[in-house]
């Protein structure tokens, strides 16, 4: 666990779908009565948490989330036992929320699991619901709940997340490739420019270094489309695709492959520790 997130959450596989299963436990000051209305009543969700929300809180019922700038989701309420359990979908996703007394602390003891089919997003749904759970406790306990956040690094929480659940390693695929899939802290233009250094990526001409990893030296471009995909033929063997796609949270999705690699053991070390290397640039400034 990384020092940086004392919290003990995991990240499993759900019970018979394969989707991924999240799981937060905090201590709360407050009793389950007041956690409660904090959690269903619109006009209390509306100073913690990030989105409007309108629900009808019984069994079947509508929830809806509009958030700044006009994007939104909705679901279906799916249990309410008060005060001790309200879970609803989120699109695709399912949120269940319970809430016990503490005996250690004389408040509650909420508990999220948060269900759901993008693995990779997890470093961004985690930090996501750290801060809307600090935000809530902060709420309960008469703070304001923005000036508590300011003190929290976002980007870097997100990063803990990520090595805590160990999704920044890559994989050796099937047919013998690598494949890394990661969620960025900052978004594809950035990342481009950290990448290119400045300079032209150009079909048929030597890719910039920033695109290269030692012992995978850099080759001659056959695709590029820029701030989206870079492609290029490696000299040591094989061919590097990077791609990035629309990711969640607080940047772009970064999808690296390298098929054809000579020695597929050495490319993942090697690409393992360009991305970690690039990671850390993208938490500065």
């Amino acid at each position: 666990m990384s020092p940086r997130n004392p919290h003990s959450d995991t990240l499993t596989v759900a019970d018979g779908d394969g989707r991924s299963a999240l799981r937060m436990e905090r201590r709360l000051a407050q009793p389950p009565a007041r956690v409660w209305a904090a959690l269903t009543r619109p006009e209390q969700l509306a100073h913690w948490f990030p989105a409007e929300v309108r629900v009808e809180l019984v069994p079947g019922g509508a929830i809806a989330f509009a958030f700044p700038g006009g994007s939104g989701t909705a679901g279906v309420v799916t249990d309410v036992e008060e005060p001790r359990l309200f879970a609803f979908t989120w699109g695709a996703d399912h949120l269940r929320w319970e809430i016990a007394p503490d005996a250690e602390t004389g408040g509650s003891l909420l508990t999220l699991v948060h269900t759901f089919g993008d693995r990779f997003g997890a470093p961004s749904f985690s930090a996501g619901w750290h801060l809307s759970i600090t935000a809530l406790g902060a709420q309960l306990d008469g703070e304001e709940p923005g000036e508590v956040l300011s003190k929290v690094d976002k980007r870097d929480l997100h990063e803990a997340y990520l090595e805590q659940f160990d999704l920044g390693g890559g994989e050796i695929t099937g047919d013998g490739g690598v494949r890394f899939e990661r969620q960025l802290v900052r978004g594809a233009v950035e990342v481009w420019a950290e990448l290119t250094g400045g300079a032209g990526v150009v079909v048929g001409e030597v890719v910039p270094d920033g695109f290269a990893a030692e012992g995978v030296p850099a080759g001659v471009v056959t695709e590029v489309r820029e701030a989206a995909l870079c492609v290029y033929a490696c000299p040591a063997g094989g061919s590097v695709r990077w791609e990035f796609r629309d990711g969640t949270g607080y940047g772009a999705r970064l999808v690296l492959t390298h098929a054809g690699a000579a020695d597929a053991g050495v490319a993942l070390a090697a690409w393992h520790a360009r991305l970690e290397l690039l990671a850390g640039r993208l938490l500065e400034g």
